[in-house]
């Protein structure tokens, strides 16, 4: 994602608490591979199920992360208690003009348009959408403003990181576009939350898809249909790739959230800081399903329409 003005001169920062972990070899006698060395600052890989960690690199290095924040947005709203997804909500002005400013990805939402919250999801995860996640904040957050349902909402965002034991995260935004650098992650943190996510079915079934065209009510009150492009190219490059969320910000670097499932197993990482994080990615997954897919693997090229991230 273009993380706009604010985000652009922001210095990258990248606090460091406990020591810093080389990469590790997979737990088990069969695992006999050495650990690749990949060039992301930070980078960790876990088995969803057991949450046993497969690799490992300065994992509790705090970075920022960009736009795959969207990514505890998304959780957020999933797991908020009677949610509707067939909710309809009605796109603001306020959105177009937040995206305008700030030069951030977009779902390239119109205002007046009514779109389901399910819609939404599709919308901030595959395009990246700042319009979509600001939408999201300001209809699952709480106050009779637009700046007080969204301040409420990124506070739900660091409740939810505490319950997931995410002790060295921070929010201080819906979409990744930090004012101060106070939108933090580390490649363990962001990995537990990707084991979370994962659990929930529309979740899986939203970041795994390439390509969405949804209809919705077009202020006029005809059908417009969207379509969005998912900006993660493991997705259709990296045999069993199932999500989950890129994100690019001058002071975060590229970042990327990744899982594949293989033979019934199902991984789960985080690179942060990486100019070769699909590389990397895919050399990290091919150490833990012994592999060595991501020497031949072809990354899926994106539509020119598509926005990048």
């Amino acid at each position: 994602m273009n993380l706009g003005i604010r985000s652009r001169r922001t210095a990258a920062v990248a606090l460091t608490t406990g020591a810093v972990l080389v990469a590790s070899p997979l737990a088990g006698s069969a695992q006999a591979a050495t650990a690749p060395s990949v060039s992301a600052k930070g980078a960790y890989l876990l088995d969803t199920k057991s949450g046993k960690s497969l690799y490992s690199k300065a994992a509790d290095t705090k970075r920022q992360m960009a736009s795959t924040t969207k990514m505890m947005t998304v959780a957020v709203v999933l797991d908020t208690k009677g949610l509707n997804l067939d909710k309809k909500v009605t796109v603001k002005q306020t959105y177009r003009d937040y995206v305008v400013k700030e030069g951030a990805s977009t779902a390239d939402l119109r205002t007046g348009d009514k779109l389901t919250v399910r819609q939404l999801l599709y919308a901030t995860m595959l395009p990246s959408g700042c319009d979509a996640a600001y939408a999201l904040a300001d209809t699952f957050g709480t106050g009779s403003t637009v700046s007080a349902r969204t301040k409420s909402f990124i506070s739900k965002m660091n409740a939810k990181a505490k319950s997931l034991g995410m002790k060295n995260s921070k929010y201080d935004s819906f979409d990744g576009i930090s004012s101060k650098g106070n939108n933090y992650t580390t490649p363990r943190d962001a990995s537990l939350l990707a084991q979370h996510a994962l659990k929930n079915s529309t979740f899986k079934t939203v970041v795994k898809t390439t390509t969405s065209k949804q209809k919705a009510t077009a202020s006029n009150g005809k059908a417009r249909t969207y379509t969005w492009y998912n900006t993660n190219k493991l997705l259709g490059s990296y045999k069993g790739a199932i999500g989950v969320k890129t994100g690019t910000g001058t002071a975060a670097g590229p970042c990327l959230v990744f899982a594949a499932t293989r033979n019934g197993k199902t991984v789960a990482g985080v690179i942060l800081n990486d100019a070769k994080r699909y590389e990397d990615a895919a050399k990290i997954m091919d150490y833990a399903f012994k592999s060595t897919s991501a020497k031949s693997m072809q990354l899926r090229t994106l539509p020119k329409a598509a926005q990048r991230d």
